[in-house]
């Protein structure tokens, strides 16, 4: 059994690393409510604005639409990887390197990784072509950061630099639940036409003038609430994970406070049994 003084170097460096974990949970929780209404409050525009494309596209060539919804052979993929940078959040980032791993084993074509945060940018740098790392936009984080990387992702896709894009994020469930998602952003997904549906909408100026401005709007809000999606699960599942690290360390430091409480008690009575024993030989002496 290790000596008393080990023990309660131990104890006090658990106790260290508790307020440490107690405080990183209390801070990722505050910082966990802005990012969820963040997130709560894009969410319905998104839809609203996905919607709206939808209607506005109904009847129309899909093909004419938009530069953005046409079809073409795929030849070059480009991959937005949002993670976060820092660590200490369980299997938050290791769960979208694992998911960008699986896509890139599907593809034959040639792919490019937009490195939205530094967790990704370190997991790929090596291994894969990096289009760009834009890590530094969680600094002060808003629309027009994120608008002004995905406005040259658009331009790059209508120059033909890409033929597919794609995001990988962590989708905010709740502070618990954190769902790795995988979405195409280039060419956007219009919807089916239904067929015996007759539409009959007038439109000032022309619905193309209409969806020429919508699309690209919807495409940067897509890369937007994704990332606001992974902020938000970056602090749920950092808050979750210093929970059990507190809890963890807590356990431990019980067991190692009755391991101290056994070892002191053990000293004290081989104590006592020297003195006995000593009394007892001047006794016999």
């Amino acid at each position: 059994m290790a000596n008393l003084k080990e023990i309660r170097g131990r104890i006090t460096s658990i106790s260290s690393t508790m307020q440490i974990t107690s405080a990183m949970k209390m801070v990722a929780a505050a910082k966990l409510k802005k990012a969820q209404d963040a997130i709560v409050m894009l969410r319905p525009y998104s839809e609203k604005l996905t919607e709206l494309i939808e209607n506005v596209s109904a009847g129309a060539d899909l093909e004419e639409v938009s530069t953005y919804t046409a079809e073409r052979e795929i030849k070059r993929v480009l991959h937005i990887v949002v993670t976060s940078n820092r660590g200490l959040a369980g299997a938050f980032n290791s769960s979208v390197v694992k998911e960008l791993n699986h896509q890139l084993a599907k593809t034959s074509q040639e792919v490019e990784i937009l490195a939205v945060g530094k967790k990704a940018f370190d997991a790929v740098r090596r291994s894969r072509t990096v289009y760009d790392n834009q890590s530094a936009v969680f600094d002060h984080l808003n629309f027009d950061k994120v608008s002004n990387f995905t406005e040259q992702v658009m331009k790059d896709y209508r120059e033909g630099k890409f033929d597919k894009v794609y995001v990988i994020y962590n989708k905010f469930i709740n502070a618990a639940t954190q769902e790795v998602k995988t979405e195409q952003v280039l060419p956007i997904a219009m919807p089916e036409k239904k067929a015996g549906v007759n539409v009959d909408y007038l439109f000032e100026p022309s619905s193309r003038e209409i969806l020429e401005n919508l699309i690209p709007k919807s495409i940067k809000t897509q890369v937007y609430k994704a990332i606001l999606d992974s902020v938000a699960s970056e602090h749920g599942a950092r808050m979750t994970a210093m929970h059990k690290a507190t809890d963890n360390a807590q356990a431990l430091k019980n067991e190692l406070v009755i391991n101290y409480n056994k070892a002191r008690q053990a000293a004290i009575t081989g104590e006592i049994l020297e003195i006995v024993s000593g009394a007892e030989a001047l006794k016999g002496k």
